[in-house]
C-alpha cells in the first residue's frame, strides 16, 4: 500500500524524490481500506499524510458522524481535522489542497458559501458559518489577514444586509435571505461571474433569470431530492476546479497527482463523500475527467452494496492493483484492500529490545500471536509492555502479558479495551457482561445487577453496541454476548482485575455465583455451565465432586460424550482474581498434592488431576506446557478402562486429547 500502490497512483515516489510510473491515466480507483478497530487504518493514513505532506497536494480529513457546534479549527498537532457533513469535508478538502494547486477553486469555493445559510437570529450557526468562510478565503488567497478578524468582518457584513427583515419573518424564509445575503456579498467582493455562469448549467431552464448561487443554497436548504441535486453540483464543481489545476504543461511535467485521506468513511458524511464522488465517476459522459487519488476507510468490511468492488489482498498490489473499471455502477470505482492481522513472523521483530536486556521467554511471540490472533494495535502495545518491563528488570511469561502495564502506567487491558470500545458505559457494562455463557444469561445478569433504568442504557444495547462498532454481526440468543475472542479475552480480564473492589453484588465471586444458579436452573442442558461458574468461582472441589459422581453412576455409553464436554467446557473457565486465588493448577495436575486429597477415591483423585490440567491449558493467551499435555492424556487413559461403557470413547480422547492441547485445537469429543 505505502510503497507500492499510492506511488503509483500518484506518481511520486514514497521515499524519495523521484517520479514513479502511474499505473491508471484518466480513470482512477478510490482506495478503501477496510478492518476492525486497532487494525490500522488510521496508521496507514497518517503515514501517507507524514511522508507526502508538502511534496505534493494533499488533504487529510477524518469524517465523524454528529454535527459539532462550530467548525473545528485545524489541529495544531498536524493530525487530520473533522468533518460531520459533507460540506465540512469540502471546505477542509479546499483548505488542504487549495495552497498547492494552480486554480484555487474558483468555482467550488462561491458553491460553498451559498450551501452555508444560517437560521437568521441564530448567532452559533452564523459565527460557525462565518469561520468557515475566513478559513476558506485564506486558503484560496482571496482575502489576508487575521482568521478570527475575517469571520467577524464577515458576520457584521452579513447581518448589516438582513437589517431590515422583520424579527417574526418565517424560519425558512429568514434562511433564504441569509443564502442571498451571503451570495451578494460574495459577489460585491469576489465577482465570480464564471462560477455563475457554470452553476446555471447545472439548473433547468425554468430556472433562468435567478441567480444560480443562490438558487443553490436553497435547494440545499430545502432537503431531500434538491440537496441532493444541490450536493452533485458541489461534487461536480470540486472535480472540475481539481481537472482544471492540470493543464497540458502540468501533465507534461508529470506533476504529481494531488492525495486525499479521508478517514473513517463509514460515517454519514464521509460515506456521503465517496457515494457522489463514485456517481459522479461511474457517468457514462464524464465532464471532467481529474485524475484525484482517493484513499479511504472503512470500519468493518464492504458496504452491502457494493457488489461491484474490486477487492484485493495487500501482498496482490506489489506490481498492480489489478483494478480496471467494469460497468456502470458506482462501486465499480472502489478497490477494496482489507488490512490482515500480523503473523507470528511479523511479531517476533517487535519483540527485540533496543538494547541488551535479559532474554525474552523462547515462545513469547507465539503467546503474543496466541493471544491477540495477530490483532496490530493490541500486538503492538503488548509488544511495547513487554520491553518495558524486560527493561527494569522484570521477567515476563507468555501468563504475564495481561498483567503488564501499558507505557502510561495502566493496565494494558484497561488501556486496550479504550481504545477498541471508546464508549465509556457500555464498555463497563460489558466488562461485567461479558462473563456470562450467552446473550440469554447476559440479559438476566444485567437484570440482576440493575443495569436498566433511566440513567442506563438498556442492556441489549450492549450487543447493537458491538455491531453498530463492527466487532460481530447478528448475536444470536444463544450466541456468547461478545464473539470476538480477543476482545472477551480482554474483557474478562478486566472484570477480574476490577471485581476485588466492585460493590453491590458485582464482585466476581457474586456473578459467578449468579449465573450458576441460572445454568443450574436449565436441568441437563446447563450442567456444563453451572460448572464453568462454579470453576470460575474458585471451587474446584464442588466440580470435581460432580464429574465423579456422574462417572460413577452413568452407565449409559452414550453418556460419555456428554461428561467429556461437561469436562472440557468447564475448564475453559477463567481464573479467579489473584487476591482471591493462589493458581497451584500445575502442581495439582502433576499429582504434587494428592496428599492434602488421601481421603478421596483414586477416581476423584484422578478426575481432580484432570480437571487442573485441562485448566491451565485451555487458556487462550498461554503457550499450552508439555507436561501438561502429556498429563490429560495419561489421566483419561487411567480413567478409560475404569468405566463399563465409556473405555472406547475415553481412550480416543486418551490419544487424541494430548496433541490438540499442543497445538490449542478444539477438542475432538466421539459422537460430538
Amino acid at each position: 500500500m505505502l510503497r507500492s500502490l499510492v506511488p503509483r497512483l500518484t506518481g511520486l515516489a514514497y521515499d524519495e524524490r523521484s517520479r514513479t510510473g502511474r499505473e491508471h491515466q484518466g480513470d482512477l480507483p478510490v482506495v478503501l481500506l477496510t478492518g476492525y478497530h486497532g487494525m490500522g487504518r488510521t496508521a496507514v493514513l497518517e503515514e501517507l499524510a507524514a511522508r507526502y505532506r508538502d511534496r505534493l497536494p494533499l488533504a487529510h480529513v477524518r469524517a465523524v458522524a454528529t454535527e459539532s457546534a462550530t467548525f473545528p479549527h485545524a489541529p495544531a498537532d498536524g493530525g487530520a481535522p473533522t468533518a460531520a457533513t459533507l460540506v465540512e469535508i469540502l471546505a477542509e478538502l479546499v483548505c488542504g489542497l487549495a495552497p498547492a494547486l494552480r486554480r484555487r477553486f474558483p468555482v467550488l469555493a462561491p458553491g460553498l458559501f451559498a450551501v452555508s445559510g444560517w437560521y437568521h437570529g441564530n448567532g452559533e450557526q452564523r459565527d460557525a458559518a462565518c469561520l468557515r468562510f475566513a478559513r476558506l478565503l485564506l486558503a484560496c488567497r482571496l482575502a489576508g489577514g487575521d482568521e478570527n478578524a475575517l469571520r467577524h468582518a464577515w458576520a457584521t457584513a452579513v447581518e448589516g444586509r438582513l437589517e431590515t427583515i422583520d424579527a417574526e419573518a418565517d424560519a425558512e424564509w429568514g434562511r433564504d435571505a441569509v443564502t442571498a445575503a451571503v451570495v451578494a456579498e460574495y459577489t460585491e467582493r469576489h465577482q465570480p461571474a464564471a462560477a455563475q455562469e457554470w452553476y446555471r448549467g447545472r439548473f433547468p431552464r425554468g430556472a433562468d433569470g435567478q441567480d444560480p448561487l443562490v438558487l443553490l443554497g436553497e435547494w440545499f436548504q430545502r432537503g431531500g431530492d434538491y440537496r441532493h441535486a444541490a450536493e452533485q453540483s458541489l461534487m461536480a464543481a470540486f472535480l472540475h476546479d481539481v481537472a482544471s489545476s492540470y493543464g497540458r504543461l502540468q501533465r507534461w511535467n508529470r506533476e504529481p497527482w494531488p492525495l486525499i485521506l479521508l478517514d473513517d468513511a463509514h460515517c454519514p458524511p464521509g460515506q456521503d463523500f465517496l457515494d457522489l464522488l463514485l456517481e459522479h465517476r461511474a457517468l457514462p459522459e464524464r465532464p471532467d475527467h481529474e485524475e484525484l487519488v482517493v484513499v479511504a476507510t472503512r470500519l468493518g468490511g464492504l458496504p452491502e452494496d457494493a457488489s461491484d468492488a474490486v477487492r484485493r489482498d495487500l501482498p496482490d498490489l506489489v506490481k498492480s492493483s489489478g483494478w480496471q473499471r467494469r460497468g456502470l455502477a458506482p462501486s465499480a470505482g472502489l478497490l477494496a484492500v482489507p488490512l490482515t492481522p500480523l503473523s507470528r513472523d511479523d511479531i517476533l521483530p517487535l519483540l527485540v529490545p533496543g538494547r541488551p536486556a535479559r532474554p525474552l521467554h523462547p515462545y513469547l511471540a507465539s503467546a503474543v500471536h496466541s493471544l491477540t490472533g495477530g490483532h496490530p494495535a493490541v500486538t503492538t502495545v503488548l509488544c511495547a509492555a513487554v520491553l518495558d518491563a524486560t527493561k527494569r528488570g522484570r521477567g515476563v511469561d507468555p501468563r504475564d502479558l495481561l498483567e503488564l502495564n501499558a507505557k502510561d502506567g495502566r493496565p494494558v487491558t484497561e488501556a486496550l479495551l479504550e481504545r477498541l470500545l471508546p464508549d465509556r458505559r457500555q464498555r463497563d457494562r460489558l466488562t461485567l457482561l461479558s462473563l456470562a455463557r450467552d446473550s440469554t444469561a447476559a440479559e438476566a445478569l444485567a437484570e440482576h445487577l440493575r443495569l436498566q433504568g433511566p440513567d442506563q442504557l438498556p442492556a441489549n444495547s450492549a450487543t447493537d453496541y458491538l455491531e453498530e462498532q463492527q466487532w460481530q454481526q447478528l448475536t444470536p440468543p444463544d450466541q456468547p454476548l461478545v464473539t470476538d475472542a480477543l476482545l472477551r479475552t480482554l474483557l474478562v480480564h478486566e472484570a477480574r482485575r476490577t471485581s476485588s473492589r466492585a460493590e453491590d453484588g458485582r464482585s466476581w465471586q457474586d456473578i459467578h455465583r449468579f449465573l450458576r444458579m441460572h445454568h443450574a436452573q436449565r436441568g441437563e442442558s446447563g450442567e456444563a455451565d453451572a460448572l464453568r461458574h462454579t470453576l470460575a468461582a474458585g471451587n474446584a472441589e464442588t466440580v470435581v465432586a460432580m464429574l465423579t459422581e456422574e462417572f460413577q453412576s452413568e452407565k449409559d455409553a452414550n453418556a460419555a460424550a456428554h461428561w467429556l464436554l461437561c469436562l472440557q467446557y468447564a475448564a475453559t473457565a477463567p481464573t479467579p482474581p489473584a487476591e482471591e486465588w493462589t493458581d497451584e493448577r500445575m502442581q495439582i495436575a502433576l499429582g504434587a498434592h494428592d496428599g492434602r486429597y488421601a481421603e478421596l477415591h483414586e477416581i476423584e483423585r484422578c478426575v481432580n488431576r484432570l480437571l487442573h490440567a485441562l485448566w491451565h491449558v485451555s487458556e487462550p493467551h498461554a503457550e499450552p506446557d508439555p507436561d501438561m499435555c502429556k498429563a490429560v492424556g495419561e489421566e483419561l487413559a487411567y480413567l478409560s478402562p475404569r468405566h463399563p461403557s465409556w473405555h472406547a470413547v475415553l481412550g480416543q480422547a486418551a490419544r487424541n486429547w494430548p496433541a490438540a492441547a499442543r497445538k490449542k485445537r478444539p477438542f475432538p469429543i466421539s459422537g460430538q
